[in-house]
C-alpha cells in the first residue's frame, strides 16, 4: 500500500472559497480505481494548515490519480486560492490491524 501524507498551507482568509474545490476533488478521487482513503481536514489549532491523508493500492494506482483531469483542476485553483507550503511524503505500507 502506498501512503501519502502531509500539509498545504492556505490563507484562513480563502479557505471557505477553497471548499467546493477540495470535495470536488477529494470525491473525484475517492472514486478512482486503488484509491482505498482520501481526505484533507482542516487543523485545529493552526487555522491556515490542511491536512492530507491518502492511500492507495499501488503506485500505479497514484500514478494514474496524478494524471486525471480532476486533478489538473484542482492544481490550476492553487494560485488564485493562495494554497503554498506544500509537504507532502509518500510511504511504502503493509496493512496490519491494530
Amino acid at each position: 500500500m502506498i501512503v501519502i501524507e502531509g500539509t498545504v498551507r492556505i490563507n484562513p482568509d480563502r479557505l471557505e472559497a477553497a471548499r467546493p474545490a477540495m470535495q470536488k476533488v477529494v470525491l473525484a478521487s475517492r472514486a478512482e480505481p486503488g484509491c482505498i482513503d482520501y481526505a484533507y481536514a482542516a487543523d485545529l489549532i493552526e487555522p491556515d494548515l490542511i491536512r492530507v491523508s491518502e492511500r492507495w493500492q499501488d503506485r500505479d494506482s497514484l500514478k494514474a490519480h496524478f494524471q486525471t483531469l480532476h486533478m489538473a483542476e484542482w492544481r490550476s485553483t492553487w494560485p488564485s486560492l493562495n494554497i503554498h507550503a506544500r509537504s507532502l511524503r509518500l510511504y511504502e505500507a503493509d496493512p496490519e490491524d491494530i
